[in-house]
């Protein structure tokens, strides 16, 4: 293969694989330091953390949390929210929270259903992670991963079968 040819399929290579690890961290490898990422399905703390957003949640203890800061919860029917801590009542240990772009607050949030406070949001990555997640965005993520390991292979293939040719032509 031809040098210069070889050192941009590398580049590409590469590109592709690092992009590909990075995606992974972001979506699954973040759980190895405690962080859980969720994906925002409705609107009610937007323009902060806009629907289809990967939000990240570190979880806390009830008493590291001041208001003002925005958490994640469990709620009846095993749903989880995230909303701003509005008010903290500590005789009756719970959390009073409302979304940003609600105007209502929500029923008091007991300490032992906060789940985290939220580190950070990433805008559109939760719609990927729920493409990825199902038929056919994942059999589609497969395809990409070996046609990825292919193009890291394909220059050293190539090499070893010019180099067998030779090997073939000289014993002529």
């Amino acid at each position: 293969m031809n040098p210069t040819l070889k050192k941009i399929w590398n580049l590409i290579s590469w590109t592709v694989v690092t992009a590909m690890v990075i995606l992974a961290v972001l979506l699954a490898g973040v759980r190895l330091i405690n962080i859980t990422p969720y994906v925002v399905l409705s609107g009610s703390m937007e323009p902060v953390y806009p629907v289809g957003s990967m939000i990240y949640i570190k979880a806390a203890e009830p008493e590291e949390v001041e208001a003002g800061e925005v958490i994640t919860f469990s709620v009846d029917g095993g749903l989880i929210a995230t909303h701003r801590v509005i008010e903290i009542n500590e005789q009756e240990r719970c959390f009073i929270t409302k979304g940003d772009a609600n105007d209502v607050a929500d029923a008091p949030v007991p300490f032992d259903r906060m789940i985290g406070k939220a580190l950070f949001c990433i805008p559109r990555l939760g719609r990927l992670s729920d493409w990825i997640a199902q038929p056919p965005g994942m059999y589609i993520v497969v395809c990409f991963v070996l046609a990825a390991l292919v193009m890291m292979f394909l220059p050293d293939l190539l090499d070893a079968a010019d180099a067998a040719d030779k090997r073939d032509q000289e014993k002529k």
